[in-house]
């Protein structure tokens, strides 16, 4: 079964369209990601801007017409934080729909954290089950709890790349008050959401999205961004900690120059090694395991799952997506 979908984030847009192999491996078909700053400016106006609004919508049906040309039989299209944060998103919602034709669903924090869950168990060996995901994105940042029989815990924190850059570290390079002021905001969400999580220790920690898929490429000093070389790698704090300095000892525009850096990342990367050294220290927690996988492979693994679920004689014919909704919703 062949199925696509589109993840609005607040920094980057990403699509994936995939096939299910196997028992529960997602083969992709192809896969884009750009990064639009949809959610440039939310923090202080809660307002999407019309000219983010207009960049988003112009891939949508870019990606709309590639998605078309790949025989899918089921697509779907999320938003996150920037999207649910903004007093205007009704109308962005409308204009994509006008303009594209396709419905935007716009998830809330849990949700985001449980679909995230979906796609790194989808790219990981099924030995490793009871872990704790970190999904750092560019409004939010989502802590998620999986423990081999019991309920998922999910806790989403109101701090992202984006948001912590226009909110605090607004001078170029950010200046040692402001990397203060950040460090403390990080610490007391951190320890808010620790609290909450209860004991942490024995789970495999997990990272996912763009900001650790980026220090792990700064990491290894990549010339092009190589998904196998990213994914599983272990990323240790003491490289974050190096990968910071160097981050913050440049401007914006030099940054351009770090190996493994994705273009227009630059103006966030100091904003996103932050919070994920913060986020290790305060867990004591010296090395995080990179995953490719995250929120789109998550949507896609949901698609699959509300795709065949609606269809039982279809779901009795098809041996390896029973297996998948069988192990997988009890995710949900």
């Amino acid at each position: 079964m062949r199925v696509a979908t589109i993840d609005i984030g607040t920094l980057t847009c990403r699509l994936l369209i995939g096939d299910l192999e196997g028992h529960d491996t997602i083969k992709p078909v192809y896969s884009g990601r750009k990064i639009l700053r949809l959610g440039e400016g939310v923090d202080q106006t809660k307002q999407l801007r019309p000219e983010a609004m207009t960049r988003v919508i112009k891939v949508i049906k870019e990606w709309k017409n590639i998605i078309d040309q790949h025989d899918v039989q089921a697509s779907a299209i999320v938003a996150t934080s920037a999207v649910r944060d903004a007093g205007n998103r009704k109308e962005f919602l409308q204009r994509v729909n006008q303009e594209t034709g396709v419905k935007v669903e716009v998830l809330d924090g849990e949700e985001e954290a449980k679909r995230t869950l979906l796609g790194l168990r989808s790219g990981f060996p099924e030995n490793i089950y009871d872990m704790l995901g970190l999904d750092i994105g560019g409004g939010s940042t989502e802590f998620i709890l999986s423990r081999n029989g019991e309920p998922t815990k999910v806790i989403s924190i109101d701090i992202g790349v984006v948001r912590l850059s226009e909110r605090v570290l607004k001078n170029d390079p950010p200046t040692s008050s402001e990397i203060q002021e950040a460090e403390q905001l990080i610490h007391s969400l951190t320890e808010q959401a620790l609290t909450t999580l209860g004991e942490t220790s024995g789970l495999t920690f997990v990272g996912t999205a763009g900001t650790i898929t980026s220090l792990a490429a700064i990491a290894q000093g990549l010339d092009a961004y190589d998904p196998q070389r990213i994914h599983n790698y272990i990323l240790k704090l003491e490289m974050v900690r190096n990968i910071e300095q160097i981050v913050f000892s440049r401007k914006k525009y030099e940054r351009i120059d770090i190996h493994g850096l994705e273009l227009g990342r630059e103006e966030v990367i100091a904003a996103g090694t932050l919070i994920l050294r913060c986020i290790m220290e305060k867990m004591r927690r010296d090395q995080c395991i990179v995953s490719e996988y995250g929120l789109r492979e998550g949507v896609l693994v949901n698609l699959l799952i509300m795709s065949v679920a609606v269809s039982y004689t279809h779901l009795r014919a098809h041996e390896p997506l029973r297996y998948l909704v069988c192990r997988l919703l009890l995710e949900k």
